[in-house]
């Protein structure tokens, strides 16, 4: 027979498209073309294919070879297709049973020797193969523990072609691929991994850390740390203002560690990011808990909020997916930067259009925004140390646009640490562990009340739905109504200062806010304190 196929996964974004992989022999000078809209690298399979293939004791087929990717107007990026285009030439070359293969999806690029070297986002692309009916996949060993998190389907993950080839034959291993299983049972270093997992990238987990950063350390700042708490709770945007030293970045760098654990859903949906993004560790193939996304702000747009050259790549809100990004000097990100986080601080997620396509991606994310109050950092209410006109502290402020400011819940002056509060141990400063089990059981009343609705935090309830479906104390808005009415709160403010109340009143234990509540809202909304009254002091 000269002709055979199998399939593999084109992924656009964190979405796979399930391609069928055809190759075709015919009599002619030897030839070996792909077509299907291949970029580079996969054009590159070519020379890859041919040498892995001979280096396995197969022998090449010395005819005009044609490998059809379908459907051909899907563009195909990456190297993950050497292992089906080299399944499907030996199948149509009849050294292999198509029907073998034809049920099969195959993932995998492939090194000269004959090695399957692993591919970043596996997870996606078993995902996509599971949802097109497709019960048995093949992926490189390296991966084989992130294809099994998919449930309803059979991984075999393979460390050669040979192993692959022997596999379908129904023949046992080979020698050399028993010794490579016992290599990897003693740990030794394997150089397939290298390009898996790309350094840095400005993403962290509390897994990455040796010693966990602990709230207790953080001196002072109780208002800051309230507020903090209510954050973590109800999923509530965060933007910090004070003077350098204040405690603010560590503040933000503590805030991964009162989250609850990912869901099993969230942790595949991160998972599915993060694989892409090349950011998995070694031995550690699901993400439990909730990334932290710190970029420079010298971050271009398209690293924020994602692109790049051809098909887009997920940028830093996609990398802080169910996690917390951090935008330490806010003021110093460029305008255009900052504005472009409005959609997704909405809807949860960004969609990023380019001549090669449009993809969408994932982008719930907890905003976590920090500055100084002027250029030189030391402007106050209190104090006349600042050197800047009142021309630069207006322009610098200003770089924060109102409709930005407006999507941030929480608003926090953090003051200068006194020496009292720095020099003296403060017994009562609650640790990382009591504010985080304060949190999730927060959670967990919101969940009970969301059950049957597509919520599952405060902060991603519409505004309607709090007016209309749950129903707060009466008279508990009096003061909200009367701010409306002097113009210090606008109608999506209201909406913010409802999910913050409802927030306050889960960790507090209570049905439904009251007046109390929304005083503490209105307190972290517009600055004007009206006391933050519940734990955390």
């Amino acid at each position: 027979m000269a002709f055979a196929h199998t399939g593999s996964v084109a992924l656009l974004g964190v979405d796979g498209v399930v391609v069928e992989v055809q190759a075709d022999l015919e009599p002619g000078v030897a030839a070996f073309t792909i077509v299907g809209l291949p970029d580079k690298a996969l054009s590159e399979a070519k020379d890859r294919v041919r040498a892995a293939v001979v280096n396995s004791g197969e022998k090449w087929p010395q005819r005009k070879l044609t490998v059809g990717l379908s459907p051909a107007s899907v563009p195909k990026s990456g190297s993950g297709f050497d292992l089906a285009i080299a399944c499907a030439v030996l199948a149509a070359a009849e050294r292999l049973d198509p029907a073998a293969i034809a049920k099969l999806l195959l993932i995998g690029e492939l090194g000269l020797d004959g090695r399957v070297r692993p591919v970043r986002g596996v997870l996606p692309a078993v995902l996509a193969a599971v949802d097109a009916g497709y019960d048995q996949v093949v992926v490189p060993r390296q991966t084989e523990a992130e294809a099994a998190l998919v449930p309803g389907v059979t991984v075999h993950g393979v460390r050669t072609l040979r192993q692959l080839i022997a596999l379908l034959s129904g023949q046992p291993p080979t020698e050399e691929d028993a010794d490579t299983d016992a290599d990897r049972a003693r740990d030794l270093p394997d150089n397939a991994l290298a390009g898996l997992s790309l350094p840095g990238l400005g993403v962290r987990s509390r897994a990455d850390e040796t010693d966990l950063r602990d709230l207790a350390d953080v001196a002072g700042q109780y208002e800051a740390r309230r507020a903090l708490e209510i954050a973590a709770a109800g999923g509530h945007h965060l933007f910090l203002k004070g003077p350098p030293g204040a405690g603010k970045t560590m503040l933000a760098e503590r805030l991964p560690g009162i989250l609850p654990p990912l869901t099993r859903q969230e942790a595949l949906e991160v998972t599915a990011v993060h694989s892409i993004a090349g950011l998995l560790p070694a031995g550690r193939p699901l993400v439990r808990e909730a990334p932290y996304c710190a970029p420079h702000h010298s971050t271009t747009m398209p690293a924020i909020v994602g692109g790049g050259s051809g098909l887009p790549r997920p940028g830093a809100v996609s990398l802080a997916h169910r996690g917390v990004l951090f935008l330490d000097e806010a003021p110093e990100f460029p305008v255009r930067v900052l504005e472009a986080l409005r959609q997704p601080l909405e809807s949860g997620e960004v969609v990023v259009a380019r001549s090669a396509g449009s993809l969408r991606l994932p982008a719930r994310f907890l905003l976590l925004l920090a500055a100084n109050p002027c250029p030189c950092g030391r402007w106050s209410r209190r104090d006349e140390q600042c050197d800047c006109t009142p021309t630069m502290v207006s322009r610098y402020q200003n770089r924060l646009s109102g409709p930005l400011l407006d999507r941030v819940d929480l608003r926090v002056e953090v003051d200068a640490v006194t020496r009292l509060e720095l020099l003296d141990r403060d017994a009562t400063a609650e640790t990382t562990a009591v504010v985080a089990a304060r949190v999730l059981a927060a959670r967990e009343r919101a969940a009970a009340r969301l059950v049957d609705t597509p919520w599952r935090t405060n902060g991603e309830v519409p505004g309607h739905e709090l007016r209309t479906r749950w129903r707060l104390v009466p008279g508990a808005l009096q003061d909200a109504e009367r701010d409306m009415e002097r113009g210090f709160l606008t109608a999506r403010g209201l909406d913010r200062v409802l999910r913050v109340a409802w927030t306050t009143a889960d960790l507090a234990g209570l049905d439904r806010p009251g007046r109390d509540e929304v005083r503490t809202a209105l307190a972290l909304r517009t600055g004007f304190n009206r006391g933050l009254p519940g734990p955390g002091r």
